[in-house]
């Protein structure tokens, strides 16, 4: 018999035959193993992820966007950063105050086509109105008029933040209902411009460590010099955190230096391969200090939602600030083009008036539909009253007449706050305009006064939301050019980085 021995079958297998089969079990093998490794990773982000409860998200609520003619919905994602000191925060340059607050936001606007994406960044200072909130003990809060926005986080006053009220508190302001809300932290943006290899950004001039900190006294040391460079840790926290030293120094400023950041990540991530492998490290880097709702509570559902991003195009993800203007030292929210890009977003049109929907699957609509729609308010001036005890209802009449056209004069409460039924009082000469004031307010009285000038008193109808005026006109061609001009984010890094 020869030195090789023969098989079961009285036959010799061949040196191919067996190294096809030490392959097969090697091949297998290593399936068997990332089969297992990928376990062990989901199985480790489940852990790391921490949700918020949906009990605190309002009851009253926008409606939920329609499926398209193919069955695709647009999704509306809210992205919230927190400057909790809470944990490492604090050595990372977390808030000096307890609690947490949102020092950034951005409303993600993902159109059905899953081609096309928005990201309007609401700033901070910015005064709105906040809906009542769920405290911890869970009792809720009364709503608060003009007050700024990065306080609805704060509703509590506890570490983790209250990112169920700053929800609440943008779809009031939007009439957009939000899908899904992501808070992170210092710590978890942190560990995410490591996973990535680090984030290409772009400075006008050298910034310094007295920059950063005014406090400071001196100049310091330089943190960056001017031009392009790549960043992570620390240093990204750095960039997107500083106001001073740059344009006007303002929070306006860092915004737009947030939006150039967030761009080149996306190019980032992009550049590594939209998939599951690639997108896993980055997932594992950030779930530690990760917070979302309870529908994207699992790393099989973060992942799924990242992949549903895959096609949009560079250059169709776009990044812009709702329309403000400065308010004293505050920032005030400027109608109606604000309302305008609302309305937008809500039709799934694009910035450029494009309508990324089917023709098939666009909903019907006649001119009778929307009060708004028909009614031009431009040139007619008017001052707003609440004749109610109830909190917040000139900020909403407020912005649907200025939706309209209408000039605002001011707002306060009226003299008498039990007024039952909303009124428009008018001057000599002034009745067709005060007409256009009650069409947008169906069931307000018309009242003829001695004195020039249009006043409307909100009444218990308007309150009770009888009477309560239709969400303003779909645009049908491109926005205003405060809400058009959007950095894309295939945009030079070194393009549009301050204010002023």
């Amino acid at each position: 018999m020869s030195a090789r021995r023969a098989g079961a079958h009285g036959t010799v297998p061949t040196r191919g035959r067996r190294g096809r089969r030490i392959a097969l079990w090697t091949t297998s093998t290593v399936v068997v193993l990332a089969v297992l490794a990928a376990g062990l990773v989901y199985y480790r982000l489940n852990g790391n992820l921490s949700t918020f409860g949906s009990d605190g998200v309002s009851k009253d609520r926008p409606d939920a966007a329609s499926a398209d003619a193919q069955g695709r919905v647009p999704v509306n994602l809210l992205l919230i950063g927190s400057d909790s000191r809470d944990g490492a925060n604090k050595d990372l340059g977390g808030g000096q105050d307890d609690g947490a607050r949102s020092d950034t936001a951005i409303l993600l606007h993902v159109y059905a086509d899953h081609r096309h994406a928005v990201g309007v960044s609401v700033p901070r200072d910015s005064l709105v109105d906040v809906p009542p909130c769920m405290l911890p003990n869970k009792t809720w809060t009364k709503p608060q008029t003009d007050v700024m926005f990065n306080s609805a986080f704060s509703v509590g006053n506890t570490a983790q933040g209250n990112p169920a009220c700053t929800q609440n508190t943008v779809e009031k302001l939007t009439g957009l209902r939000i899908d899904h809300t992501m808070v992170i932290n210092f710590q978890g943006f942190a560990d995410m411009t490591k996973a990535v290899g680090g984030v290409d950004v772009c400075l006008p001039k050298a910034v310094y460590e007295g920059d950063l900190d005014p406090n400071l006294g001196r100049r310091g040391k330089q943190l960056f010099k001017a031009g392009h460079q790549s960043i992570a840790g620390q240093q990204a926290l750095d960039y997107v955190r500083i106001r001073h030293g740059l344009g006007d120094g303002s929070d306006i400023g860092r915004t737009k230096r947030q939006q150039a950041f967030l761009s080149s990540l996306i190019k980032s991530v992009k550049a590594k391969g939209m998939n599951p492998v690639a997108l896993l490290p980055l997932a594992d880097a950030t779930t530690k200090s990760l917070t979302v709702d309870e529908g994207l509570g699992s790393a099989q559902k973060l992942v799924d939602f990242a992949m549903s991003l895959k096609d949009v195009d560079l250059h169709d993800v776009k990044f812009l600030t709702v329309p403000w203007r400065y308010q004293g030292e505050r920032v005030a929210l400027v109608h109606p083009d604000a309302d305008q890009l609302w309305a937008a977003l809500k039709a799934d049109r694009t910035l450029d008036g494009q309508d990324t929907t089917p023709a098939s699957a666009a909903p019907s609509s006649s001119p009778s539909a929307s009060p708004a729609a028909t009614v031009d308010g431009a040139g007619i001036r008017v001052a707003v009253y609440n004749g109610t005890a109830t909190a917040g209802l000139t900020g909403r009449a407020a912005e649907a007449l200025e939706a309209a056209g209408f000039t605002v004069t001011g707002r306060a409460n009226a003299a008498s706050r039990t007024h039952t039924a909303t009124l428009v009082e008018y001057g000599p000469g002034e009745k067709a305009e005060a007409q256009k004031v009650a069409a947008l307010f169906p069931g307000a009285t018309l009242e003829a006064g001695t004195r020039a000038g249009i006043s409307l008193t909100l009444g218990a109808d308007y309150a009770a939301g009888r009477g309560a005026t239709a969400a303003p006109p779909v645009p049908t061609g491109p926005l205003p050019t405060s809400v058009s001009q959007a950095r894309s984010a295939d945009d030079d890094a070194c393009s549009d980085l301050t204010y002023g």
